[in-house]
């Protein structure tokens, strides 16, 4: 006779569970934001030159920012302080994200995504120095002479800081097209042969995005932007080619869901 051993009870084993995530969750946290304070702590003795190298391309344009509101200094002191404050941290918030998840993945997925965060945070570093040293001074120089023999130009600092970061970030984001489409060539997702046939619509969304990310309206801008993401596309669609990996359907019978203190006891 087959019978559930009396000690089991699936929603009390649940809910510790979740008890024992949420205390994990809670330290995590906790390191995450003393990190984050710490960041910021160092970025305020630095936000002088930080804020001359952030300006650079603005001023080698001819223009300066400046201060309307009597707290905008005030703002930006602490706006730039907090984002770099947050670059500096990052090691810690990935390290801390990833031991997080690691207890609900294989170990081939911790494997795959230990050796996927530098490409990350390379592809994401390119891309930013992209946007700085290509995209922003064209951008800062055409918007500045756009109608300027009859509207003044005149750039407030919050603005402009707000302006940059944007353009940064989603630069940086766009340029880890690669790592994506690894992931998914390598998880049988997507294979390169799909990701060919659809170059042209590929080529339309890239646009897109390009005209999104764009601060100008001009073609010389959208054009700095579409090259490069064409290229990691087209680059992607040869990784693609080399790693994909077809899915292997998954064999749930040869898998373990009940404890083995849980198990059924034959008598």
């Amino acid at each position: 006779m087959s019978q559930v051993h009396p000690t089991y009870d699936p929603i009390d084993e649940s809910r510790m569970t979740l008890m024992d995530h949420l205390r994990e969750l809670r330290t995590r946290l906790i390191w995450v934001i003393g990190a984050l304070v710490a960041g910021t702590a160092i970025s305020m003795v630095f936000v002088s030159p930080l804020l001359e190298f952030i300006i650079r391309p603005l001023t080698e344009a001819g223009a300066q920012p400046m201060a309307i509101g009597p707290t905008d200094t005030i703002s930006v002191f602490f706006k730039v302080s907090f984002t770099c404050g947050a670059v500096l941290a990052m090691p810690v918030i990935v390290y801390h994200v990833i031991a997080f998840m690691s207890p609900g993945l294989y170990p081939h997925e911790k494997r795959n995504l230990i050796l996927t965060l530098p490409g990350v945070m390379v592809l994401f570093a390119i891309g930013a120095l992209f946007a700085y040293f290509m995209l922003l001074p064209t951008a800062v120089g055409f918007l500045q002479s756009f109608l300027g023999d009859i509207i003044a130009q005149e750039w407030t600092i919050d603005r402009y800081i707000g302006f940059v970061t944007r353009i940064v970030f989603w630069i940086g984001v766009a340029f880890e097209m690669p790592l994506v489409i690894a992931f998914l060539a390598r998880a049988g997702i997507v294979s390169g042969q799909q990701l060919l046939g659809f170059w042209r619509h590929a080529i339309v969304i890239i646009a897109i995005v390009a005209a999104a990310i764009t601060p100008t309206v001009d073609p010389v801008n959208m054009t700095l932007v579409m090259a490069p993401l064409l290229v990691l596309y087209f680059g992607s669609v040869a990784i693609a080619f080399a790693i994909y990996k077809p899915r292997a359907p998954r064999d749930f019978s040869t898998e373990d869901f009940i404890p083995d203190e849980y198990k059924d006891h034959d008598e």
